[in-house]
């Protein structure tokens, strides 16, 4: 069976305007420079996008936006994370009415919930939404779904295909690879991506740094890049970028990238200190310094 999700994907930012309306004009750029780096799908409503801030009515308006731009030429997942099972279904029918091809299901954030919990939310939802369902380990922020549950489920719901693990482990990538290779087994965390690669458990990486990198990322997924002599390379400008991000939360980091870039003008979700705004300054000094370096496929990065 031809999986779904393969690749290289970007996890998107939600750019907006200095009013915290939705900026469309920059969302449409944004998709359009990834789907020319070459980035086959995206994400939309993960961590990366905030969907913790992310109204429904604001996630339905960026989903007309992401169909009308991507139309059949990239596929597309949807983040449906709630504090509850009410607002998961309610994000639900609104990526399932988009057109999304698949959702993006974290477990509920907030409160920490036991297995037994994640499984019976997980089982309802599956039951009640009639669309293809990525699980989304992301135990930074909500409670993680461990390995054997998350096999279970894949093996017991026809509608779950795989799952993207954010955790940076590789165990959960490992046993779908031993036990069910059929799901799709999927990077969302980019310090994962290289060993995934090298130990052939993973299909596709929807991944963060590709919102301001995607030609670093699609790199790795080139053919022969693991046995090409730029494999270290890659690797160490990767490492270079995720050491930089790790300075700020992920999404602040990467839209100080996409600024350096002129991909987007940042917008914070909070008011950004002194010590902040001097670190984002910072952070696109070290850009402009060490763009040359950053070397992938396609070229050095512009």
């Amino acid at each position: 069976m031809e999986k779904l999700i393969r690749g290289a994907h970007a996890a998107v930012l939600t750019p907006r305007n200095p009013d915290h309306s939705i900026d469309d004009a920059a969302l449409r750029s944004l998709l359009r420079f990834h789907m020319k780096a070459g980035i086959q799908g995206f994400a939309i409503g993960g961590a990366t996008g905030e969907f913790c801030s992310l109204t429904e009515e604001e996630l339905r308006h960026i989903l007309d936006v992401v169909a009308e731009t991507v139309e059949h030429n990239a596929t597309f997942v949807v983040g449906i994370g709630a504090a509850d099972i009410y607002g998961t279904l309610r994000r639900g029918k609104i990526a399932r009415a988009a057109g999304a091809n698949a959702t993006l299901l974290s477990m509920p954030y907030f409160f920490p919930y036991a297995q037994g919990d994640l499984g019976a939310f997980v089982r309802e939802v599956a039951f009640r939404l009639d669309l293809p369902i990525l699980l989304y380990n992301l135990p930074q922020f909500t409670s993680g779904i461990s390995p054997q549950l998350t096999l279970e489920l894949i093996q017991e719901c026809s509608s779950i295909i795989g799952i993207k693990d954010s955790s940076g482990s590789l165990e959960t990538l490992r046993l779908l690879t031993r036990e069910a290779p059929h799901a799709c087994r999927i990077v969302g965390n980019d310090s994962a991506l290289a060993p995934a690669l090298q130990e052939g458990v993973t299909d596709a990486v929807i991944s963060g740094v590709a919102c301001a990198f995607p030609e670093l990322i699609t790199s790795f997924f080139a053919e022969g890049a693991m046995t090409s002599s730029s494999w270290n390379e890659r690797l160490t400008a990767l490492e270079s970028v995720i050491t930089q991000l790790d300075q700020l939360p992920t999404p602040w980091g990467l839209k100080v990238f996409a600024e350096a870039r002129g991909l987007v003008h940042p917008s914070f979700s909070l008011p950004l200190s002194q010590q902040r705004e001097q670190l984002c300054a910072a952070m696109a000094e070290w850009f402009t310094q060490n763009r040359t370096r950053l070397w992938a496929d396609s070229g050095k990065i512009n």
